[in-house]
């Protein structure tokens, strides 16, 4: 049997932040267990109703990337004490046009990092009502939103503390667990 697919969208645009080194060492420690398909956002032109009636490639590249997944990671930084843009606008292309949602009825789970004392707790909380909002379930611990530094997660996404590396295998135990179990 395979291992299941789980889409990854990363909230940041930036290719060298810290939250793709979060995501990063969550696929090696998920490595044999998940496969990870990345979803670029990036490219996504901002949602216009406009554009509902003839959807753009982009658009339809995400919506079968998310409905051919097992499940969902999303790993966002905050930005003012929310969600990026580019995330949120990723969401709503996703459940649009209204009826047709790729995202109703899918499983997820929701890391962060910052390098604030706070991590991403603020953007967590409001992309978890939007996730709801969106009929996603979420896997509700452990948490995952922390303040990255050099000696937590190289540039590889290799992880140097155990007692964080300890944190990681839980989190994946528990999203494998919630992309195995039917809700």
């Amino acid at each position: 049997m395979s291992a299941p697919t789980i889409a990854l969208l990363v909230g940041s645009l930036s290719s060298h932040s810290i939250n793709h080194r979060l995501a990063l060492a969550i696929g090696n420690t998920a490595m044999g267990r998940l496969d990870f398909d990345p979803i670029s956002i990036g490219d996504l032109p901002l949602y216009n109703r406009d554009l509902d009636t003839e959807l753009p490639g982009t658009v339809l590249r995400l919506k079968r990337q998310i409905k051919a997944c097992d499940g969902i990671l999303i790993v966002t930084p905050e930005y003012n004490r929310s969600l990026p843009s580019a995330l949120k606008n990723a969401l709503d292309w996703g459940s649009r046009p209204y009826g047709e949602s790729a995202w109703q009825g899918k499983v997820a789970a929701i890391a962060g990092a910052s390098s604030g004392a706070i991590g991403t707790a603020i953007a967590q909380s409001h992309l978890r009502i939007i996730l709801t909002h969106l009929d996603i379930v979420t896997l509700p611990q452990p948490e995952l939103y922390l303040r990255v530094t050099d000696e937590l997660i190289d540039a590889n996404g290799k992880v140097l503390d155990q007692q964080f590396q300890a944190l990681l295998h839980r989190f994946v135990d528990r999203l494998v667990s919630l992309v195995t179990t039917p809700v």
